[in-house]
């Protein structure tokens, strides 16, 4: 019976020290590389990356930049208000800002697996690949 008190005890003094998990589950201090948008190589690949901080996401394709709030919840990447310049922007590089935009604004699925990340969701996929740092 002391035993059983003794481990209730604990579990109940532990439970009160323990920290609730980051609202980005392994991704804050993170920079990726666009591979693919919806199976295409970027347009832009050198300035085709995405980055999580603590409780902030940031991303460019080629063009603007696009940035806001995120957290992950349930395998998902909630991010929001989401903010993007607005320069004036052609072609295929246009195309593929927008694709991203719709994505991360409709909670996009995370698969991870080793240094590679694919964002599902809204009928659009996004490819990363971890940055070396």
């Amino acid at each position: 019976m002391r035993s059983v008190l003794a481990l209730i005890v604990a579990s109940v003094t532990l439970g009160g020290c323990a920290t609730a998990p980051s609202g980005g589950e392994g991704l804050s201090g993170t920079h990726w590389a666009i591979v693919r948008i919806d199976g295409a190589a970027p347009v832009a690949p050198a300035k085709a990356a995405m980055r999580f901080d603590e409780d902030r996401l940031g991303a460019n394709v080629g063009c603007n930049g696009i940035g806001g709030e995120y957290r992950v919840e349930g395998g998902r990447l909630i991010a929001g208000p989401l903010m993007a310049t607005r320069m004036f922007c052609e072609g295929p590089v246009w195309q593929q800002e927008e694709a991203v935009n719709a994505l991360l604004s409709a909670a996009p699925e995370i698969s991870r697996r080793g240094r590679s990340m694919r964002l599902t969701s809204g009928g659009h996929a996004l490819d990363l690949e971890l940055k070396a740092e």
